[in-house]
């Protein structure tokens, strides 16, 4: 697999696009594929305020379901509305058109913690 070099990724297979202080937080193309036909995505709120390893919702799969934990803190600032419709979009274009939310960083250090395309693409081989 071939992730975007561009992507910033966790352990717990969600990546971070960073424009500036924020951040737009989706799970990776290994995510949704080990999730299989995504079903339902549960969002937070508009305003809502997450620390680093919190969980922001939960993905709902015919396999399993699985929360979505932030990996950084900050202020829920845009949510993906087409998901309530079209939970799809997150097995079909997962880094485009199927991103979960976007949050204001609180803390920009806490990027510093996130792995690059090359460290967590080892985590998964």
């Amino acid at each position: 697999m071939n992730f975007p070099q561009e992507l910033l990724y966790t352990d717990a297979h969600e990546y971070c696009k960073v424009d500036g202080d924020v951040v737009t937080i989706g799970i990776t193309e290994y995510a949704q594929e080990q999730l299989g036909d995504i079903t339902y995505v549960e969002l937070p709120e508009v305003g809502d305020s997450f620390a680093k390893g919190d969980s922001l919702g939960v993905i709902e799969a015919v396999k399993a379901a699985s929360d979505i934990y932030s990996p950084v803190s900050g202020e829920v600032v845009e949510i993906n509305e087409n998901l309530e419709d079209n939970p799809e979009l997150v097995n079909s274009e997962c880094y485009k058109g199927g991103w979960i939310l976007k949050i204001k960083l609180s803390d920009t250090s806490e990027l510093d913690g996130l792995m690059k395309p090359d460290a967590y693409t080892a985590t998964i081989v």
